[in-house]
């Protein structure tokens, strides 16, 4: 009897701690995505006078992509460009290869030309807001970023010159400067629809 008492109250105790447990164990989204959700998507439903919430335009994907010219000639220095694109997304990239054969730059089909990521869901939002909020400060001079890098499609392109300016590459580890285009894909109609959207996200876009 006082067995059955005790398993009665060891099970008990299980439920009751089952719901904490999924608390702590559940991952916690990403601030920006939060954000997004409770107040860039109502505000941007009003600004831009969209009858449907599932028009609001948002983030779809980013494209971070290494091109690595000088591998044609040593396929090596690609090791070093993957790692340190891996550290700077957290996601293991791919290695990119020339479609078709440029003589002229001595380039042939197949051939491993650079390194590319691409971020979406959760990693997305936590890239971009590293990237807006800690990475591009540490630009020097930085006076923001142009508002003309659209693509007429509601896309936005941003070119980095080197890997030093995200915290997670340390100098010493760095063989040579490596630059970078960072794409961000978003389901917006048009440019102007796609920059209001980023400007609410806090991409500090240059003051004209």
């Amino acid at each position: 009897m006082a067995r059955d008492k005790e398993k009665k109250g060891s099970k008990d105790s299980a439920q009751e701690q089952k719901p904490e447990q999924a608390r702590h164990s559940a991952k916690e989204r990403p601030r920006l995505r939060a954000r997004f959700d409770k107040e860039v998507a109502p505000t941007l439903l009003k600004e831009l006078d969209l009858k449907n919430a599932m028009a609001v335009p948002r983030l779809n994907k980013i494209v971070v992509n290494m091109g690595m010219g000088e591998a044609t000639q040593n396929s090596k220095i690609l090791d070093p460009a993957v790692n340190e694109l891996g550290q700077i997304t957290g996601q293991k990239p791919i290695v990119t290869k020339a479609k078709k054969s440029i003589a002229a730059f001595k380039v042939r089909e197949g051939q491993a030309i650079g390194t590319m990521v691409t971020l979406r869901g959760d990693r997305m939002y936590e890239f971009f807001d590293r990237l807006v909020n800690i990475v591009l400060p540490r630009v020097r001079d930085f006076k923001g970023v142009s508002t003309k890098s659209f693509d007429g499609r509601g896309n936005y392109t941003l070119g980095l010159h080197d890997q030093l300016i995200f915290p997670e590459i340390s100098y010493e580890k760095v063989d040579k400067m490596k630059g970078m285009n960072v794409t961000i894909v978003t389901t917006a109609a048009n440019d102007n629809q796609a920059r209001t959207l980023l400007k609410h996200l806090g991409m500090p876009f240059r003051t004209q």
